[in-house]
């Protein structure tokens, strides 16, 4: 790796510290079925799968070629330590035909990884748009085009492509991966993205190539898209075509399927996609107290308790933490049942001698909602003084 990589690396992380939105949805975002990458992260404590089970056949034009695939394409996402930041691993294993044409035409068949890429986005720039619906004085404003719009959110990628590939997918090492992922929500329902990426650097395979994804909304349940992918090679230039349509199962269950026309140089051919994303959603938010106009306070005990939760230090940490499953923010019903048949034997009910409890040591949530009890109970005092003024 040169001094430029090195450089290009050292940057990326070193902005992975500075502070950061979130980034979590309610519902899975999922990249599928399009080959474009959205610049958002799923979120810290989120693993999420993105899997598509394909099958690709072109027409026969070059003396070597691979006319035929069928295989599975498996993305891993996942953050850790910030919101902006995501990790993720993406790798396909799949059966390819390889032909060799020249009198006459032959052909073998093979299986192995195709990909294998580990990588990393951070979000530099996140897009905030007005609330139209506040707006009651002016119609033609609440329905005026917000030009913030055009402005997309900002992302950078940074990733290795392993050489743990089948033979025919070799490129003789390890080759760095960047990009730039754009997003531009030009409605609620109507989103742009734009990926541009410079792959396999260094080796006699490097490729420059864009991805520009349109996506609509149907419903909470249906979208579509329309998606134009080209790659920039040194002898040709690949070009595919693409739409197909996802469904919303569950909140963190997506299905999905696609179509393409591929044209890659003087050949032609079709490439169809089934795909099923799903998350494994751990995600805990964050508390922010507002006041009456909405505004969020500083410096009270949930931003110190936020702050102190979300160090880089303490969420280090807490991945090698075994989670106290006792400690719940909302009491159960039941807890009170419970313990009252807890206290002592029959003997000890029916003569009414009842046994010390522990003493519960508190927790810090438990003395976090103690503080705002305290806070609320002291804001009404000086409420009732100044009306008794």
């Amino acid at each position: 790796m040169n001094s430029n990589q090195k450089t290009l690396f050292l940057l990326f992380f070193l902005v992975g510290f500075h502070s950061f939105y979130a980034q979590y949805t309610d519902v899975i975002n999922s990249n599928k079925p399009g080959f474009s990458e959205s610049p958002y992260s799923v979120g810290t404590g989120v693993y999420q799968f993105e899997s598509n089970l394909f099958y690709r056949n072109t027409s026969i034009e070059r003396t070597f070629s691979r006319p035929q695939s069928f295989g599975i394409d498996v993305l891993f996402r996942t953050s850790f330590f910030l919101e902006r930041l995501e990790l993720n691993t993406q790798f396909s294993y799949q059966n390819d035909k390889v032909a060799f044409k020249n009198i006459f035409t032959s052909h073998y068949f093979t299986s192995g990884f195709g990909k294998m890429t580990i990588g990393a986005k951070y979000l530099l720039y996140q897009q905030e748009y007005e609330d139209k619906s506040k707006e009651v004085r002016s119609w033609r404003k609440r329905h005026a085009f917000d030009t913030k719009r055009l402005i997309p959110s900002v992302a950078i990628y940074v990733g290795m492509n392993t050489d743990f590939v089948n033979d025919i997918y070799k490129t003789g090492g390890i080759t760095p991966k960047v990009g730039v992922l754009l997003q531009n929500n030009l409605t609620k329902d109507f989103n742009v993205i734009t990926n541009v990426y410079y792959d396999k650097i260094g080796s006699d395979f490097a490729e420059f190539s864009y991805i520009i994804t349109a996506t609509q909304n149907f419903s909470d349940q249906w979208s579509t898209f329309f998606e134009n992918q080209t790659v920039f090679q040194k002898n040709q230039t690949n070009t595919n075509l693409g739409t197909g349509l996802a469904y919303l199962y569950s909140r963190d269950l997506q299905i999905n399927a696609s179509g393409r026309l591929l044209l890659e140089g003087r050949t032609k051919g079709f490439y169809a996609g089934l795909g099923v994303s799903y998350r494994i959603n751990n995600h805990e938010d964050s508390y922010t107290e507002l006041d009456e106009n909405g505004q969020a306070l500083k410096d009270t005990p949930i931003t110190r308790y936020n702050k102190k939760q979300n160090s880089f230090f303490n969420r280090f940490f807490n991945i090698f933490k075994k989670k106290d499953k006792s400690i719940r923010t909302r009491p159960k019903r039941s807890r009170k049942s419970e313990s009252n048949n807890k206290e002592g034997g029959f003997f000890s009910r029916l003569f009414g001698k009842k046994q010390a409890k522990p003493k519960k040591k508190e927790t810090e949530i438990e003395k976090l909602e103690r503080e705002i009890k305290e806070l609320e109970e002291e804001m009404k005092k000086q409420e009732k003084k100044k009306g008794n003024n």
